[in-house]
């Protein structure tokens, strides 16, 4: 019987404002995993200016790609394919990992495989639990996104519930600024809640329609701008740490009970969290503590694979690389991009 061969994915992901790439063994092994960030670019302004970050991953994306090779110790000749994010994300970063791609692939002869963001945010949970796999319920919360998912397989996926207005990470950020704290807002709002009362201030739970997964913290960002409105004019004490401390929890409290239901309903024994909020301390020990007590068991990855990185779309595309897909010179960056959609392969 022949040996499997070891599968080399070269990885790069620019979907926002980190410019990474990333070499990855068999799926889950990271050779390399470097990660160009652009947050203090951007503090100034509270936010990612989106321009700024296009500019500034043209001036990053080659030399780490060539600090992702030099690390892994492979040479390009080594790699079996190439692995990019198309989408969702900012369209002109899209645009600047996806035309490096293309051209490395193209002058290589390797396949090009083109990854949808939140699938690299699941399989960041392959990296750090090479035994995990699905079937589960995975939570996937970030700055954009809000989405509760059933992985049926690798590349399978069934959308239970995402947001309809503020994503979990924008309402952090979004509360952080009313706070008066620095960009990123998450970070910090963690921080501070771990010196707060959780049940000082009643904020509303938007659990929507009896039976929807979906999520909504529209409503609990202005609950919370009201609050901060209503004690400045009373010229009442504001005590920041028992505010972050009350909003947190009435996130965590929502994206913890909707993913518990999710997999009581789906019969599914296993729930993963992933994305930038599942660095969220908050959020870990809150959905850590229901599982214990419901039974079921739970993943979530490191730190550094929480936020954005070039690992997680390495994963991802493994198994699309062992299932023969690939995509042709005319994939493009698709900044809307739904999770599951399929475009044209192996052209």
């Amino acid at each position: 019987m022949l040996e499997q061969q070891d599968t080399y994915i070269l990885a790069i992901e620019t979907s926002c404002d980190e410019t990474a790439a990333a070499v990855v063994k068999n799926g889950t092994e990271v050779l390399s995993n470097i990660i160009s960030s652009q947050i203090n670019l951007h503090k100034k302004y509270g936010g990612v200016v989106p321009e700024i970050a296009s500019r500034k991953h043209i001036e990053n994306i080659n030399p780490v790609i060539q600090e992702a090779m030099e690390q892994a110790g492979l040479s390009f000749e080594q790699i079996d394919a190439i692995a990019v994010t198309y989408g969702p994300g900012l369209v002109g970063a899209l645009l600047v990992g996806l035309s490096a791609a293309k051209g490395l692939a193209f002058a290589l002869e390797k396949p090009l495989i083109g990854v949808h963001h939140i699938e690299g945010h699941i399989s960041a949970n392959y990296i750090a639990n090479p035994s995990f796999h699905p079937p589960f319920i995975c939570l996937v919360v970030s700055g954009g996104h809000s989405h509760l998912v059933h992985v049926r397989d690798y590349g399978e996926y069934e959308i239970l519930g995402q947001t309809r207005d503020d994503a979990a990470g924008e309402a952090f950020d979004k509360v952080a600024r009313a706070l008066g704290l620095s960009y990123p807002g998450g970070p910090q709002i963690d921080r501070l809640a771990q010196e707060g009362d959780p049940e000082s201030i009643h904020f509303p739970r938007a659990y929507l329609e009896e039976d929807s997964y979906d999520f909504s913290f529209s409503g609990l960002k202005s609950a919370v701008l009201n609050y901060l409105n209503q004690a400045k004019m009373k010229q009442e004490e504001i005590h920041i740490p028992n505010i972050a401390a009350s909003f947190q929890e009435a996130v965590t409290e929502v994206l913890v009970d909707k993913a518990i239901k999710a997999a009581k309903e789906k019969n599914i024994s296993k729930i993963a969290i992933a994305g930038g909020v599942a660095a969220n301390q908050g959020l870990r020990k809150k959905m850590e503590h229901r599982c214990k007590q419901e039974g079921f068991a739970l993943q979530y990855p490191p730190l550094i694979l929480c936020t954005d990185n070039a690992a997680m779309i390495g994963s991802a595309a493994y198994y699309d690389y062992k299932k023969g897909i690939h995509h042709g010179w005319d994939l493009n960056a698709v900044p809307n991009l739904k999770l599951g959609q399929k475009i044209d392969v192996s052209k």
